[in-house]
């Protein structure tokens, strides 16, 4: 048998260097003065380490050589800063901090090799090779000797689709929840930020002839009020030190582990239980906690459902709407309205990374009804909470599927587990 990053595979799968079987193709560098706004004919995105997760880009670019640009048929891999991300399905230009892994698909499987490179195995690997003490830096010669095991082509297929039908399901489930979040967000439209909330008759207040005055925050109900969020409960943020990273321990969740769905525990470091401890005595998370994201990509927000899960944070802001349970919901959907987005792009700072202060996110302004009418979120609550019950639900199974995607991963790469091949 011979030797691979998931051990030894059977004696009639090929072992190469990448740089064996791939051409590696670095992303272009492009100043900020040439990037271009999306409405801009014929401009692409741009795909940088810091959208691509989320797939919102937030720079396009145009006239760009067709030797840079990626398909959805590409394989792009991060090379610089966050090193061993691996996308596939995006369209646009590759920033210079990524490189395409080009192979002849008619000797190799496209997902056969994303999830090759996409396992850990291969993330530590690169993060071992790539340089760099404050930034981390992958250079193509050291990527090229990574080694790679793979079957014969029918094989490779069988294993991708085995994958790929894990990661669909887990699509559909966030596709799901995402409609299900919409849903609240809608309610919460008409009712908070449009006040057609029904008025004693059951009618669209607004619309209704509901008698409205001036706020800092424009026109609102007669008698609701505007308050800073900080003095409804506490606004925290993370740790300001670096814990020492260890092989195993507590998740630590930085701003860039906020994604739209779910907290990325994978390629957060893990810290010793000494130092999760002593971060929480800052700020510890609790269940149904607002998380939101501070750095990089700012305002990404996550609902902490479940009690069970133990991580500490750095650079993320932590509304403690735990102590307010009767709030949470209505909070949740009011920091995603598009007012508050734009209230807290306005107030982002920094020039090479955009950030948010905590000091800013403690006076996020936030609308609330009148005494008489509080009533009135606990009506919001009856319809939001089995909602993001509902989501909490479908969360949970798409974590079971990334979990069973990921104990299959190493036992096919590595042909501990054999998959049958239907001539």
């Amino acid at each position: 048998n011979k030797l691979t990053l998931f051990g030894e595979v059977p004696d009639n799968w090929a072992v190469s260097e990448i740089g064996e079987i791939a051409e590696l193709r670095q992303g272009l560098q492009i100043s900020k003065k040439l990037r271009v706004s999306a409405d801009v004919k014929g401009s692409i995105p741009l795909l940088k380490i810091t959208d691509l997760p989320n797939g919102i880009f937030s720079e396009y670019v145009k006239d760009i050589p067709e030797n840079y640009i990626a398909s959805k048929e590409d394989i792009i891999y991060t090379r610089t800063g966050q090193v061993g991300l691996v996308y596939t399905n995006v369209q646009g230009c590759v920033h210079n901090n990524c490189f395409k892994v080009i192979l002849d698909y008619n000797k190799f499987d496209k997902n056969y090799i994303y999830y090759y490179l996409n396992s850990k195995n291969v993330w530590k690997y690169s993060n071992s090779v790539a340089s760099g003490s404050v930034q981390k830096d992958l250079t193509h010669g050291a990527f090229k000797k990574c080694l790679i095991a793979y079957p014969e082509l029918d094989e490779q297929r069988a294993i991708g689709i085995i994958l790929s039908t894990l990661d669909e399901k887990i699509e559909t489930n966030n596709q799901i929840n995402k409609k299900l979040e919409e849903m609240a967000q809608a309610i919460f439209k008409q009712w908070f930020v449009d006040f057609e909330f029904p008025n004693e008759n059951g009618e669209p207040y607004k619309s209704s002839g509901g008698e409205m005055v001036e706020s800092e925050m424009g026109m609102i109900p007669k008698g609701w009020k505007v308050r800073e969020i900080s003095s409804i409960f506490n606004v925290k943020d993370g740790t300001h030190n670096s814990p020492k990273a260890i092989e195993k321990g507590y998740p630590l969740v930085t701003s860039k582990h906020l994604m739209d769905t779910r907290l990325d525990f994978e390629t957060a470091n893990k810290i010793s239980e000494v130092d999760y401890n002593e971060v929480n005595k800052r700020s510890k998370v609790n269940r149904y906690d607002i998380l939101i994201s501070m750095i990089g990509t700012v305002g990404n927000l996550y609902l902490v459902q479940n009690e069970e899960i133990k991580f500490a944070i750095k650079n993320v802001g932590l509304f403690k709407t735990s102590e307010r349970l009767d709030l949470y919901e209505y909070m949740y959907c009011y920091l995603n309205t598009p007012i508050i987005r734009q209230y807290i792009k306005e107030r982002m700072a920094g020039s090479t990374q955009q950030y948010i202060s905590l000091s800013e996110l403690r006076k996020i302004p936030i609308i609330l009804p009148k005494d008489s009418k509080f009533d009135l979120i606990k009506e919001f609550k009856k319809i939001a909470n089995p909602i993001f019950n509902e989501i909490y639900t479908i969360s949970n199974e798409v974590e079971k599927l990334a979990e069973a995607r990921d104990k299959l991963l190493p036992k096919l790469m590595s042909g501990e587990i054999r998959v049958p091949i239907n001539n």
